[in-house]
């Protein structure tokens, strides 16, 4: 096994040492090993797979248009609600006075 040299600001070190104390006298080293772990598999999991991947067990489970995001039909007046303090108003053409 290769050993590594950790420095631990004293705060961590006191919460290692008593988890280490509640878990029956576990070494602080295995501790450290056991959360390094869990690191790297949920570092390796999150980049797995595609979000598409990690969201398809829930296709299906929002009632729509199936085409809503690509469908002109269903664009029109989109973001207009949010403009509406500028309407009259030319893209572009904002007044600013300094």
């Amino acid at each position: 096994m290769k050993s590594i040299s950790l420095k631990l600001p004293e705060q961590l070190d006191a919460r290692l040492a008593a988890i280490a104390r509640r878990r029956g006298g576990t070494g602080r080293s295995a501790l450290i090993r056991e959360a390094f772990e869990r690191f790297v598999e949920a570092e390796a999991a999150v980049r797995a797979g595609s979000l598409l991947e990690s969201l398809a067990d829930l296709a299906g489970t929002v009632r729509g248009p199936a085409d809503l995001a690509i469908n002109p039909k269903h664009l029109g007046g989109f973001g207009r609600e949010r403009l509406g303090h500028r309407r009259g108003r030319p893209a572009g053409r904002r007044s600013c006075k300094a």
